[in-house]
C-alpha cells in the first residue's frame, strides 16, 4: 500500500544503500512490488520472492513483513514501519529476533502525543480514535492510547473501518461526539487522510496524528516518526546483513528523535493558538 510515509522509508532505504557504495541501475538491482493492500496480491508477491535468488528483502509496514516472513525462512527480511515485531510474531524479541528478520519499528511516542493533544486542546474531554482493528499495529497502538487516555481523564470513542472505503463514514459517525481525533499510524487510514480531514475540518474537530504526513495535508500537529530517516536507519542495518551480520542476532532498533509538526493553516482554520512552549515546533502549511 502506497502513503507519503512508507515512500519515505522506502526513499531512505534506498538513499542509505546508495551512499554505502550501492546504487540502482549500477550493482544494485531493485524488485519492487506493491500489494495495494491486497492480502491475496501481497502473498502472491511473497511467494515469488521467496524462490528467487535474493541478498535481502525490504518489507514495509506489518502485513508486507508477516506475509514475507511466512514465505521465507533463509533470506534475510529488513523490516520497517512495523509498529511492534514481537506483537506480529516477527520476531522472538525485540533484543533477540531468533529469526530472518530484522530492522526498524514506528512505534510512536503515544503519551507524548496525547501531552500534545492536550496542550493543543486543553478542554478536551472525548477523543476519537479511526484505525483498522484488522492491523496488528494498529490493535498496538490503540491498545496503548486507551491506557494513556484513562490516565489523563480521556474519554475514547473509537470506529473501525475494514477498507479505504469506510473512512468516510467512520469519520463522520465520531466528529458529533468528541473534542478531537487521533490517527495512529495506521496504514488503512493514513492512506485516506484527506477523506478523515475534509470531514474532520469541516466540523472543526482537531486531528491529531501518529506521523506528519497527516498534518502535511491539513491535520493539526504530531509528535511523531520521520519516515525517511527510519529508512536511513534500515538502510544501515541492511549495508551490515550485506556485509554478513545475521539478522537473528541484530536487535530491532527504533528512533531516537522524533518531531513535533504542527499545520499553522489547521491551527487558523480552527482557531487554536499555539501555546509558546510549542514556538519552536517545525510548521507547515496546507498547500
Amino acid at each position: 500500500m502506497e502513503h507519503p510515509a512508507l515512500d519515505a522509508a522506502r526513499k531512505g532505504f534506498l538513499a542509505t544503500l546508495k551512499a554505502n557504495g550501492y546504487e540502482e541501475g549500477k550493482n544494485l538491482t531493485v524488485d519492487y512490488e506493491n500489494a495495494q493492500g491486497d492480502q491475496p496480491t501481497l502473498n502472491t508477491i511473497a511467494q515469488k520472492l521467496s524462490a528467487e535468488k535474493l541478498a535481502l528483502i525490504l518489507a514495509i509496514a506489518t502485513p508486507s513483513a508477516q506475509a514475507m516472513a511466512a514465505a521465507t525462512k533463509d533470506i534475510p527480511i529488513l523490516i520497517t514501519a512495523v509498529t511492534d515485531p514481537v506483537a506480529a510474531k516477527l520476531v522472538n524479541s525485540n533484543e533477540n529476533p531468533g529469526t530472518n528478520v530484522t530492522g526498524t519499528t514506528d512505534m510512536n511516542p503515544i503519551k507524548e502525543q496525547f501531552a500534545l493533544l492536550k496542550e493543543l486542546v486543553p478542554q478536551v474531554k472525548k477523543v476519537g480514535i479511526i484505525y483498522n482493528a484488522g492491523e496488528v499495529n494498529s490493535q498496538v497502538q490503540v491498545k496503548i492510547a486507551k491506557g494513556v487516555a484513562s490516565q489523563m481523564g480521556l474519554q475514547v470513542v473509537e470506529a473501525t473501518v475494514a477498507s479505504t472505503a469506510d473512512v468516510q463514514q467512520a469519520t463522520q459517525s465520531v466528529v458529533g461526539k468528541v473534542d478531537v481525533i487521533y490517527v495512529p499510524t495506521d496504514n488503512m487510514v493514513v492512506s485516506a487522510a484527506p477523506t478523515v480531514l475534509q470531514v474532520a475540518n469541516q466540523a472543526k474537530v482537531p486531528v491529531i496524528s501518529g506521523e506528519s504526513s497527516v498534518v502535511d495535508k491539513g491535520g493539526l500537529a504530531t509528535i511523531g516518526i520521520n519516515y525517511e530517516n527510519l529508512g536511513k536507519q534500515t538502510g544501515e542495518m541492511a549495508i551490515k546483513v550485506l556485509n554478513g551480520s545475521k539478522p537473528e542476532s541484530m536487535p530491532i532498533e527504533g528512533q531516537k528523535d522524533f518531531d513535533t509538526v504542527i499545520n499553522r493553516t489547521c491551527a487558523d482554520l480552527l482557531g487554536i493558538k499555539v501555546p509558546d512552549a510549542l514556538k519552536k515546533a517545525k510548521f507547515v502549511e496546507t498547500k
